[in-house]
């Protein structure tokens, strides 16, 4: 392990969080509502902990796959523990374990929540919670590649290891021209929602909406979530940028620079489309009965299809009162999630697609097993490292996803409770059903509980591994 080299870009990223609550800290005293010492004593925590890490570290230390790991798991750990700092020191979130919580479901954008009262916050930090998730919907340490003074040698590890999908590449030759256009689309494509959001909403209600769902994270500012509004243009506009935010940023890039064609012809895209399309007309068709007219069941369907399949938790309807058959679909969508390359969790279309090919590989083989079969993905033939790579992130899914739903059980809850619960802290998308469902939260769990669904959380967004191989003996040995 090059310690050297996790120090220095550790540091950084501290160094950046603390930059970032800069934000709330001037809400916090424009509407002189008391909580600017919180900021400040985070602030100072974070600088003086980043300066000290960049100063033993070293920029030019070498950089490997197995550091990338090691830096993007301990940064996401280190992030929501000081996220958690001004809950904590403001007394809107007395309890540590809880503040934690609360954090790392922002920077993860998994939108569950631990607070009964989400109204009785401050707006400073109602934006901070908000704001975490659009942070964490890009990634922070995509963000200290695209602005802060790194070595580009070899930093794609630090990208590939933070970035969602079976394969992460580079947009352009250069890791931080790459990390500086994916930002650049995610910044308009949020700014054009707060825009449009404006139209019905009071600005700062439009600002923290927005960026929940461009993090696809889901939180809201009200307590009956965007159900409070009652505005069938505010869920339009929310569907449709959920949506977008759930398409893989490289397609945006391809249609800015005009190839519109090559865009078009993603088949990942196309699949994702059509799964949200047919969902949509499912769902419409099974609770049509619950509604007054057409319009009005498409538009609770395809709101509801879109935010959990993008895994953003917006909620407009108790869809557990749903028929068993819609619940189904939508505990379908949990696993699945949107594209690779997104702001959203779960498996991802692109990985379950490939797990179908791969199936229909085997059924060839036994069939025909001198036959020479391949995997083709996006017209392009798959590696067998890259499908292995698909194998063993879906065994570790399933593997956690059964020892959560075993371990967070010792508090009683029901079956449907628990395996929800942990099924939507894995998949980063907020309410799941029962205890947890859109009208309840986690706040009945204990804290041992609270701190496994903290870690299912990071391990979700970060794909699993860049958290399991902090828990390696042989990542820490030096070579």
């Amino acid at each position: 392990m090059k310690i050297k080299a996790v120090f220095y870009h550790v540091g950084n990223l501290l160094k950046v969080e603390a930059g970032l609550m800069a934000l709330p800290l001037l809400i916090s005293v424009i509407d002189a509502d008391g909580n600017y010492l919180a900021f400040l004593i985070a602030i100072a925590a974070l600088l003086a902990l980043g300066f000290l890490l960049t100063r033993l570290g070293r920029k030019d230390a070498p950089l490997y796959a197995r550091e990338g790991f090691t830096i993007v798991g301990i940064s996401w750990l280190l992030i929501s523990l000081f996220g958690a700092l001004p809950f904590v020191i403001s007394g809107e979130i007395p309890n540590f374990i809880d503040a934690f919580f609360e954090a790392t479901s922002g920077f993860t954008t998994t939108g569950a929540t631990i607070l009964r009262d989400v109204e009785a916050l401050s707006r400073s930090m109602l934006f901070w919670r908000s704001f975490t998730q659009w942070i964490g919907g890009m990634g922070i340490l995509l963000f200290v590649l695209a602005f802060m003074p790194t070595t580009e040698a070899r930093s794609i590890f630090i990208m590939k290891a933070e970035s969602p999908g079976p394969k992460v590449g580079k947009i352009v030759a250069k890791v931080k021209i790459t990390a500086r256009i994916l930002y650049a689309i995610y910044i308009v494509l949020t700014i054009l929602l707060i825009i449009l959001l404006s139209f019905k909403l009071p600005f700062f209600d439009s600002v923290t909406h927005a960026l929940s769902a461009a993090g696809t994270g889901g939180f809201s500012i009200k307590n009956a979530g965007i159900a409070y509004y009652d505005s069938a243009y505010v869920e339009v506009v929310l569907t449709v940028f959920m949506f977008l935010f759930g398409i893989n940023f490289t397609v945006f890039y391809l249609l800015l620079i005009g190839k519109v064609g090559q865009a078009l012809k993603s088949e990942e895209l196309r699949w994702y489309a059509m799964i949200v399309l047919v969902t949509t007309v499912m769902i419409a068709a099974t609770c049509f009965r619950l509604y007054n007219s057409v319009g009005m069941t498409l538009r609770h369907a395809a709101f509801q299809t879109v935010s959990v399949m993008t895994t953003t938790g917006f909620s407009t309807v108790d869809f557990a009162a749903w028929p068993a058959f819609a619940q189904t679909l939508l505990i379908i969508l949990m696993f699945i999630g949107a594209c690779a390359g997104s702001t959203s969790g779960g498996l991802k279309v692109s990985r379950i697609v490939i797990y179908f090919k791969m199936i229909l590989k085997e059924i060839k083989y036994s069939i025909h097993p001198h036959q020479v079969t391949t995997v083709l993905f996006e017209r392009e033939p798959l590696d067998e490292s890259v499908q292995k790579g698909v194998a063993h992130h879906f065994i570790a899914y399933l593997f956690i996803l059964v020892l959560g739903t075993l371990l967070v059980s010792l508090d009683g809850f029901s079956f449907t409770t628990n395996f929800t619960a942990v099924l939507t802290t894995l998949s980063n998308i907020g309410p799941g059903l029962d205890t947890v469902g859109p009208l309840g939260n986690f706040a009945a769990f204990g804290p041992v509980s609270k701190i496994i669904f903290a870690l299912i959380m990071t391990a979700g967004r970060l794909e699993i591994f860049p958290l399991l191989v902090l828990f390696s003996p042989r990542v820490w040995k030096y070579r």
